[in-house]
Formats: C-alpha cells, sequence, structure tokens
C-alpha cells in the first residue's frame, strides 16, 4: 500500500517533490498511508493534515493551489480503492426506541460488595479522622525530638583546630584501643561488646550495609564517647558544611588554625602601636594606649618573640597550602576569594573537607568525601590521601576510591566490627574465602554431631555399651558449635517495565540553547537524541551543566532557542510534539512545521512540532532521581505511609509489593523516614519515582549514599530495564556495569566520548 501511495504522491507533485527531504515525503506518505486517515469531502482531510507542510516544503506555492492539489490526491486514491466509502445516511420517519424487541424485565441491579467489618457512621469516621490528626501531630513531634538531639550533640562535638605542638614533636596519640564498647542509637543496639584497634598511619575503609550505624560509630568516635579513646587525640569528623558568611574560603580554611590567626591579629597590633609611638613621640594618649607594652624595646621583643612562633608553625606558607587544597577540590582563585554565604550546599562541604585536611587532625573521620565532588576533584583527593600521615576512616560507595587510599577495611555486620588487612578488592576474596571455609567447618561439624548422636541414641540403652555412648557424649560436648554462615539478604533493584513503547525517537534536542534569565547561554546549538535502548553517562567537571541539561530533558527547564523534542500522543493524523519556542503565546495555535534534528551528530530525521502545549498530551514517561528528590522525602512519616500520600487509593499491597522491589521491606517500611540511612532513604525514593513505569530514567548521582551492595544491585537493575538510561556521575564501578556510551559536557556542548571511563580518567591525570 506504501508503494502506491508513495507512486500517487509523485505523479501528482511532479519534479518538485525531487527538492524536497526525503524524510519529510516519507511523512507524507505515512500519513496518506494510514488506514484511519479520513481524506473528508473532495480532499478536506488531506488539505487540514498535510496543506501547511507542502506550502512550507516548497511542494506547492500557495494554499489555493495546495486546495486543488488535494483534491486531485483524493480522486487518484480513489481510483485505486484507497478511499474509504462514505457510509450510507437516510432520516427516519419517526424516533427509533433502541430496547425494542428486548425483554421488558428490569435488570437486576448489581449486589454490593460485602465489606468485612461494620460500616462506619460519620461518627466513626470523625473518630478516625481525629486519630489520624493525632499520629500526625504525634509523628511531628518524634520528628522535632530527633533533630533537637542530634542539634545537642553536634554542638557537643569538641573544636579541632591546627595543633602545632603535636605537629613538630611527634604526634602523642598514636594506636587507639577501644575495647568492648557499645553503640546504639534510639533504643536499637548497633554494635555490641566489639573490640577494634587503629593502628597509627593505617588508612580504613569503614564499609557495611546501609542501616548497619556507620555513620552513628563515626559520630561516637567523634564525641569521644567509646572508652580508649585519647582524651588528647584530636578526632575530626567532616559531616556538616561550613556556616555561610561574609569570610571568603580561602579565609575559611585559614581561620581553622587559631594560633596563626591570634599571633597576626597580635603582630598586627603591635605593629600598628609601634608607628603610633614613632609619629607622635610617644605622646600621653600614644603611652596610655600603650600602657602593658612599656616602651619600644618591648614592643620589640614581643614582635620578635612572635615572628619566632610564626615561623616555628610554618605560618607563612599556611596560604599556599590552603590555597592548594582549595584548587585541588576544583576552587578557582576567584572562586577562593569569594563569601561562603555565595557558595550551594555542595561547595560548602568542599569547604568542610579542605579545612580537614588543613587542620591534618590525629584521627580523620569521612563520611562518603565524593558525593559532592567531581571527577577531577576525586582523583586529587585520592592522591593525597594516599600520602596521608596520620590514621582516617572513610565511609564510601565508590570501590576504586576505596581501592586506592585504603589499607585495611573494617567491615560492620551483624553488630560487630572486624578488621581486615588490604584494600576492598582483597577484602572482598578475603571473606568469600572466609565463608567457604566456614560453610564447610560448619557442615563436617554438623555431620560429626549427627553421626555421634546416632550412635548414642541407638546404644543408649544398652549395658553392654555404656562405656562407649559415655565417650561419645563427652566427644558431643567437646566438640563444640560452628556457627553457620549468616549472609546479608540479596538486595535487588527491580525497575518496572513500561506497558506501553513510544516511538522512536523519545526526546531529541534540535539546535537547543539555554541560559538562565539575565546570564549567558550555557549550552548552544545542542543535538542529541535519547531512545529505549539509550545508556549514557554524562561526564564533565562540577558547574559545567549537566543537572541543567537533566532538566531540560525532564522539561523542568525550556530552551532559549531550538527545539526539545517530546514524543506524545497523535491527534488527527499529525504528531503533535512538546516545543520550546515562543513559551509567552500558550494560546495561540501555530502552523504545522518541520525541524531538522540531528542525533549523536550522525543521523537526521524530521519532527513535526505545534506550538500549542494545550494540545498535547504526553506519552513518554520519565523518572528523574537526584539528592533534591531524596531530600524533599517527608521525613515525620514512614516509607509505606509516604508513598500512600504519594498515590492516593492504590492497595497498600501494591505498595507494599513495589517499596519490596527495592529492598524497602518488613520493618523497613513502617519505620519513621528520619531514622532511615542515607542509603535507605535514596531506596524510598527510587520506590517513588518509578512507581508510574517510566520510559526514560535520568539519575542524577545515584549513588550517593548506597552501600556498596546497593551500588551492586542498582547496577543488575539497570541493566534488566527495558526503557532509556541517561546517568550524571563519577562512580567508575557504576558507569562501567549500567552503560554503553559516554558523554563528556564541555564548553557549552554534549559530545559523545570515544572511549572508556577508564580512558576518560586518564585524559584528566594527564
Amino acid at each position: 500500500m506504501t508503494e502506491v501511495v508513495s507512486s500517487v504522491v509523485h505523479e501528482v507533485l511532479g519534479r518538485r517533490i525531487e527538492d524536497v527531504d526525503q524524510p519529510i515525503v516519507d511523512y507524507i506518505v505515512n500519513v496518506l498511508a494510514d488506514e484511519d486517515f479520513d481524506f473528508g469531502d473532495e480532499g478536506e482531510g488531506a488539505f487540514d493534515a498535510l496543506g501547511e507542510l507542502l506550502v512550507d516544503s516548497g511542494c506547492v506555492t500557495d494554499l489555493s493551489e495546495c486546495r486543488s492539489i488535494c483534491t486531485i490526491l483524493c480522486e487518484k486514491f480513489g481510483k485505486h480503492g484507497l478511499v474509504k466509502a462514505e457510509p450510507t445516511v437516510r432520516s427516519l420517519a419517526m424516533p427509533l426506541r433502541m430496547f425494542d424487541g428486548m425483554d421488558e424485565e428490569v435488570a437486576p441491579k448489581k449486589k454490593p460488595e460485602p465489606v468485612d467489618g461494620p460500616l462506619l457512621t460519620e461518627r466513626d469516621k470523625l473518630k478516625l479522622e481525629r486519630r489520624k490528626r493525632k499520629e500526625d501531630r504525634q509523628r511531628e513531634v518524634q520528628y522535632q525530638m530527633h533533630l533537637a538531639e542530634m542539634e545537642a550533640a553536634k554542638a557537643g562535638m569538641p573544636v579541632v583546630s591546627v595543633n602545632h605542638d603535636n605537629s613538630v614533636e611527634g604526634t602523642t596519640v598514636r594506636d587507639i584501643h577501644m575495647e568492648n564498647f557499645n553503640v546504639s542509637v534510639g533504643g536499637r543496639d548497633l554494635i555490641v561488646d566489639c573490640t577494634v584497634t587503629l593502628s597509627f598511619g593505617r588508612h580504613y575503609g569503614l564499609v557495611g550495609r546501609n542501616g548497619t550505624g556507620k555513620t552513628t560509630f563515626l559520630r561516637y568516635m567523634a564525641m569521644h564517647a567509646i572508652e580508649g579513646i585519647p582524651k588528647n587525640c584530636q578526632i575530626l569528623h567532616v559531616e556538616q558544611e561550613v556556616v555561610g558568611d561574609d569570610t571568603s574560603a580561602l579565609q575559611c580554611v585559614l581561620n581553622s588554625d587559631v594560633e596563626r590567626a591570634q599571633l597576626l591579629e597580635e603582630e598586627a597590633r603591635l605593629l600598628r602601636l609601634q608607628r603610633e609611638l614613632e609619629v607622635d613621640g610617644a605622646t600621653g594618649s600614644s603611652k596610655e594606649q600603650l600602657n602593658g607594652d612599656a616602651n619600644n624595646d618591648n614592643i620589640a621583643q614581643k614582635l620578635e618573640a612572635i615572628y619566632k612562633r610564626l615561623e616555628f608553625i610554618d605560618a607563612y606558607s599556611a596560604v599556599s597550602r590552603a590555597a592548594s587544597i582549595l584548587a585541588g577540590l576544583s576552587f578557582t582563585s576567584e572562586m577562593q576569594k569569594r563569601a561562603t554565604r555565595t557558595f550551594s550546599g555542595g561547595w560548602r562541604m568542599r569547604i568542610a573537607l579542605a579545612r580537614a585536611l588543613f587542620i591534618e587532625p590525629d584521627l580523620l573521620l569521612l563520611d562518603e568525601p565524593t558525593n559532592h565532588l567531581d571527577l577531577h576533584a576525586v582523583l586529587w583527593l585520592e592522591s593525597y590521601l594516599v600520602k596521608w600521615p596520620k590514621t582516617f576512616i572513610v565511609v564510601s560507595h565508590a570501590r576504586e576510591f576505596l581501592n586506592t587510599v585504603v589499607t585495611d577495611i573494617l567491615y560492620l555486620q551483624g553488630q560487630k566490627l572486624t578488621a581486615y588487612k588490604g584494600d576492598y578488592d582483597t577484602f572482598e576474596r578475603t571473606r568469600a574465602e572466609q565463608m567457604k571455609n566456614q560453610q564447610k567447618a560448619f557442615e563436617a561439624n554438623e555431620r560429626s554431631r549427627e553421626h555421634m548422636q546416632s550412635f548414642i541414641d541407638k546404644f543408649r540403652y544398652n549395658a553392654k555399651r555404656a562405656s562407649l555412648v559415655q565417650s561419645r557424649i563427652k566427644a558431643l560436648d567437646r566438640l563444640g558449635h560452628v556457627d553457620e554462615v549468616v549472609n546479608d539478604p540479596d538486595y535487588k533493584f527491580e525497575f518496572p517495565t513500561p506497558d506501553d513503547k513510544p516511538g522512536a525517537p523519545i526526546i531529541s534536542f534540535s539546535d537547543a540553547s539555554f541560559g538562565y534569565p539575565g546570564g549567558p547561554l550555557l549550552f548552544k546549538n545542542l543535538n542529541f537524541g535519547i531512545d529505549l535502548d539509550s545508556r549514557v553517562a554524562m561526564v564533565g567537571p562540577n558547574g559545567i551543566g549537566k543537572s541543567t541539561i537533566l532538566k531540560l530533558i525532564a522539561g523542568e527547564l525550556q530552551p532559549s532557542s531550538g527545539t526539545v523534542f517530546r514524543s506524545a500522543k497523535r491527534r488527527s493524523g499529525a504528531m503533535l510534539l512538546c516545543s520550546s519556542g515562543e513559551r509567552g503565546e500558550k494560546k495561540r495555535t501555530a502552523p504545522l512545521r518541520f525541524v531538522s534534528i540531528r542525533h549523536n551528530e550522525e543521523e537526521t530525521c524530521q519532527t513535526a512540532e505545534r506550538l500549542q502545549h494545550d494540545d498535547v498530551r504526553p506519552r513518554v514517561r520519565i523518572a528523574v532521581f537526584s539528592q533534591h528528590h531524596v531530600d524533599g522525602l517527608d521525613l515525620t512519616s514512614n516509607p509505606l505511609l509516604y508513598m500512600m500520600r504519594c498515590f492516593p487509593g492504590v492497595p497498600e499491597q501494591k505498595l507494599r509489593g513495589h517499596l519490596g522491589s527495592f529492598g524497602v521491606t518488613g520493618n523497613l517500611a513502617l519505620q519513621p523516614m528520619y531514622t532511615l540511612s542515607g542509603g535507605q532513604k535514596s531506596r524510598v525514593a527510587f520506590a517513588k519515582i518509578t512507581f508510574k513505569k517510566p520510559h526514560i530514567i535520568l539519575l542524577d548521582e545515584p549513588s550517593n549514599h548506597l552501600d556498596l551492595d546497593a551500588v551492586e544491585a542498582l547496577i543488575q537493575g539497570l541493566v534488566l530495564f527495558q526503557g532509556g538510561v541517561l546517568m550524571v556521575s563519577h562512580d567508575e564501578h557504576l558507569i562501567s556495569g549500567s552503560v554503553d556510551q559516554l558523554w563528556a559536557v564541555s564548553e557549552g556542548r554534549v559530545t559523545p566520548f570515544s572511549g572508556t571511563f577508564q580512558d576518560y580518567k586518564k585524559l584528566l591525570q594527564h
């Protein structure tokens, strides 16, 4: 049928059709070949659907010629039997009763479905409503109490600053031995009767499932709440971002050296008094100001002592050291001079990390330090921590980061901490071998016990074998028990498969440019596409605009110029698209026109767009995961209640099942969310955004806060997901396992990167 339609179109339009782009010709042919297409009276339907397109593409000169061409097309198609015959219509002489000939018996009414339990009266409903409000208030009160406890705990943290006495003579704190300690929160035991020794100069990676108590353990250590930690041990837990004020980023780092700041302040005061003494000739007023400084000689002696101390603590290199650390964390010279209040929370966390590295405490505690860093900063931090002279403990979801910086692993499982030598890969191999040997020992022990017990049971009442039975009983007691291997339950991330699949392209950018109002263009002439089989990771430095591109794709932002296409349902034989242009004229219907879209700078296709948004019902469903969605969770409620509020009317069992597909099962689904770990909250956010079965998933640093097992489960879930994936991440293991293409974002453009993530890392390192 398509060949016949194509030949008729070429016959009617003649040579002019040869000058038109092939995708436009294909579109015209496909519209006319549609089985449900209605040509109308004398081709009116064809004129309405394709008239303006034929004029815009140059197939005809004006609308009057277009109308005649559509009439000719209708006649030609009619000769080929491609135009549906109009149904015969006749007037009725009298009204027709639709129920004539049917039984006059009244159809039985549908019986109401039985309701479990008694029907609720209005009074009962009011009682339930009051009880619900009371429970909401109680949850809010409990949450506020939790916040107050957290603030009190943070206020109780000892202030840590640069300690110059220890840095010169050698630290007085060497190994830290913590014996038989417990850690609990909210009445729940996290660590019980544990003994751990931290050797000086070793670099520890703390790993374990989300919710096992890793962060709480670090907080206990920072508060010196565990027996065995020396009182003079400086412990710094990098958990909070610095306060935003008018202090510059560089000065904020330098202010952590309290002694240096006090010496410089005293130096400035003495120099000012010395100048006044020289100018005023030691007048009465200046003598009153000097008071305790007596005379010029006394000032000189104090200045000499200050200069010696400044040299002793290496104060004059402090600025360069602080600036070097900030530069390594991607702060430019201009950014280092900016006030801290002008930075976002992520950048203020970087300043807090820079302060910690500048202070060099006896024990440094880092909780997910790579969460707010780009790849360049992560690589710099790796090289800096490898040379760290003292002890640190780091919690991280990044396998490659742990393999690079740690010398030992602390594994938290079953309320116990176990130490392993080596990096994370070595830990995995060692633990797997231990589990294998333990399982063998358990099975051998069970076989021996079963054999002995069988002998005892068989001859227990045999007098001749009494001595043998007693011997076996004693041997059984001496045999002891071998603990059965207890593995953590397997994680799973099951992304639901969309029931419907829109046609390609799902999302396309055509010469799209974007800049925030009043600012310069961030991106210019973006051309790319995303389909159901796309597996893409965007890489580039922080602040380059990767998250902005995700918002453009999701429709949270609109381009300043160009077109962003999102697949939509068709109406009246025309393809309707979400448009970006002329956003101020939402009520005006613009003509249907074609624009050229380039996919990855290789494929060129044609898509139609209409500027009236009200006539478009989007077909493609997009799910967006970012830290904003995690932070937006209602922490006063539990995961199940939160999902019930987000999707009212959905059966509780279905919501429980969906939460379970992301590892939020059993009692975890009923815990208040403020008691959940960061990774558990992330899994709730994943469940919420994927409930509607999206076609495309946009992920902004999805592995942040997830534990290493959860990252592995996320990789498996994304591999099995039957939809498109576009992520922003610097996690090498996640990217290598779940995507097959890299896009590099730089200089306002998005370009495919020909190579692996390892190649991209090498490019940054050179």
